[in-house]
């Protein structure tokens, strides 16, 4: 009974249109904002901090990016490790040649150089689309990781062609990234920066920009006539999303693993993204945190659930298995619920609402 909006009334279009037009929603954002900031860095082990929460947060960043593209813009695409791979090498140049440089400064610049390139590789998109555009995206896909390997200046000619993070502070003492970053600094800087990312993401899909991409992901012949431009809405959304994608890349470079080299963005990279998404969400930011955290802890579970409950799988079982459960889950949710967890969770809320008189 207490989830209820009737009685909670607004006073002005600004907070009838706000982002939680229902009071507990908000306390309910606010309350999880201060266990993860307060509550989390306090009781959690390096393990969790590093190995679960730390990749959530890459993964989730990533989604969100490849959200804005697919889910808000309806153009799909498969090269988002290409992508996250061009945000990492690019904070490795720009933290090697400019040691002075700001480290949040630097993602921010990654990001930028990410953006030019999906700009690039989206040209395309304004011939073709559909079955035909993934195709296209899939070989920048192929040609930015072997562009990597090939040309030894992305790496400054390390022989075996992985990038180190360099030890970088955002201010001060409080190193984020290197060996002299500690767990619980990595954690509250990434958390910090997608709480924002995501804030902003949030935004955009909700002004003038965010209701174009929507047009075009609909009917973009409609959307043309209407006045909409399908160059700007489609080359927005590919530099957009490949803003939020290279950041991803460099924090999973920088942050996550500490090394990396270009394979590590292969081609598994892209569909573990876009597995997010699907499973999450499409057209949701919620989706994109469901989604990653599902894909963060479904192995998780898999290891270490049956061994609690007696049951003794094989460790390549256990591999076969993930991809087993992934696919029966995509089918699924393509099938049964097209708009993923999110739409489950908001189901779940409405039913809420409307007690005990569903109508």
């Amino acid at each position: 009974m207490i989830y209820r909006e009737a009685g909670q009334f607004k006073t002005s279009y600004a907070a009838d249109q706000s982002i939680f037009p229902i009071r507990l929603d908000r306390w309910g954002m606010l309350a999880t904002l201060f266990v993860a900031f307060f509550v989390i860095p306090v009781v959690a082990n390096e393990y969790w901090l590093l190995s679960i929460l730390v990749p959530f947060l890459v993964f989730s960043l990533a989604a969100i990016g490849l959200n804005i593209l697919t889910g808000y813009a309806g153009q799909l695409s498969l090269g988002t490790g290409g992508f996250m791979a061009c945000g990492a090498f690019a904070a490795y140049k720009l933290s090697t040649a400019f040691p002075e440089m700001n480290i949040l400064i630097v993602f921010l610049l990654s990001g930028a150089v990410a953006a030019a390139v999906g700009v690039l590789f989206g040209l395309p998109s304004l011939r073709i689309k559909g079955f035909y555009l993934a195709v296209a995206t899939l070989a920048a896909q192929f040609f930015l990781i072997w562009m990597f390997n090939k040309f030894g200046w992305f790496n400054n000619y390390s022989p075996s062609g992985v990038i180190s993070a360099p030890p970088r502070a955002l201010f001060g003492d409080f190193y984020v990234t290197g060996a002299s970053a500690s767990p619980v600094a990595k954690y509250l800087f990434l958390l910090g920066f997608v709480a924002v990312m995501a804030l902003i993401a949030k935004n955009l899909t909700r002004c003038k920009i965010g209701r174009s991409w929507m047009a075009i992901r609909d009917m973009d012949i409609a959307a043309e006539i209407i006045g909409i431009r399908p160059l700007l809405a489609k080359l927005s959304a590919f530099a957009i999303s490949s803003f939020f994608i290279g950041i991803a890349g460099a924090m999973w470079a920088f942050i996550y693993t500490g090394s990396v080299e270009a394979l590590a963005f292969d081609i598994n990279r892209s569909f573990q993204v876009l597995f997010m998404i699907i499973i999450g969400g499409l057209g949701s930011i919620l989706g994109s945190f469901l989604g990653a955290a599902f894909i963060v802890l479904l192995p998780i579970l898999l290891n270490n659930v049956p061994g609690l409950i007696g049951w003794q799988i094989p460790v390549d079982m256990i591999a076969h298995l993930e991809f087993m459960i992934f696919g029966a889950l995509i089918i699924f949710f393509l099938i049964v619920e097209p708009h993923g967890l999110a739409r489950l969770w908001q189901i779940a809320k409405e039913k809420m609402r409307l007690w005990p008189f569903p109508y």
